[in-house]
C-alpha cells in the first residue's frame, strides 16, 4: 500500500458562481480554519500540514467585510474533519448566491454553525475521508466551496493496525497464561 498512489477526489463546490475561481491545492491535512462573518461568511482561510510535514497558511479568500471571527484549531493529526455542511444563497435580492453559514464537524467537537443558516443546504460527510485541500470561488463574500480528499485515510489504516496488534498481544498472553496454568 505504501507505494500506491491515492487518487485525488472532489466533492463541491457548493454556491454561487460570482468571485474569482480559487483552489489551496493537495496537502497531507488540514490544521486550521479561520472565518469571518457575519450574515455570510465574507472570507476563510485554511492552514495544511503539507506532505512534508510543514505548516502551509493558505491565501484568504473572500472579501474584506464581517464583524465576526472564528479560528478552528484542530488537534492535527488525531482530530480531523468528519462532516461539513451549510447553506448557500444571496445576500441581497437579485445578487449571487454565496456561503451563508457552516459548520465544521471533527472527530472530536462541532464547530458552528457560523452565519446565517438561510437558503439550500449542503452537506458532505467525511468519516473514512481525508480532507486533503479545499477549492471555491470568493469575491466580496465566500461564493462557494468545495474539497479535495481520498478515501482510506491514514486514521483508519492506523486503527486497523492498531486492532491487529491489541489482537496479537490477546494472543500471547493466552498463551502465556495457558503455559503458567500447565
Amino acid at each position: 500500500m505504501e507505494g500506491k498512489k491515492k487518487v485525488i477526489l472532489q466533492a463541491g463546490p457548493w454556491g454561487g458562481d460570482g468571485g474569482s475561481s480559487w483552489d489551496d491545492g493537495v496537502h497531507r491535512g488540514v490544521k486550521e480554519i479561520r472565518l469571518v462573518y457575519d450574515r455570510c461568511i465574507d472570507s476563510i482561510r485554511f492552514v495544511y500540514d503539507d506532505k512534508k510535514s510543514r505548516t502551509v497558511v493558505g491565501e484568504k479568500h473572500g472579501g474584506l467585510g464581517g464583524t465576526k471571527t472564528a479560528e478552528i484549531k484542530l488537534e492535527y493529526p488525531e482530530e480531523y474533519l468528519t462532516e461539513i455542511h451549510g447553506y448557500y444563497h444571496p445576500v441581497v435580492h437579485g445578487g449571487h448566491p454565496v456561503i451563508r453559514s457552516l459548520m465544521f464537524v471533527t472527530s472530536k467537537r462541532r464547530f458552528g454553525p457560523f452565519g446565517v443558516e438561510e437558503g439550500t443546504p449542503f452537506r458532505q460527510y467525511l468519516e473514512g475521508l481525508s480532507v486533503v485541500g479545499f477549492k471555491g470561488r470568493g469575491g466580496w463574500y465566500l461564493d462557494s466551496i468545495g474539497i479535495h480528499y481520498v478515501e482510506g485515510s491514514s486514521r483508519s489504516t492506523s486503527k486497523t493496525m492498531l486492532k491487529k496488534i491489541q489482537r496479537k498481544f490477546q494472543r500471547i498472553a493466552s498463551v502465556a497464561r495457558s503455559s503458567k496454568d500447565a
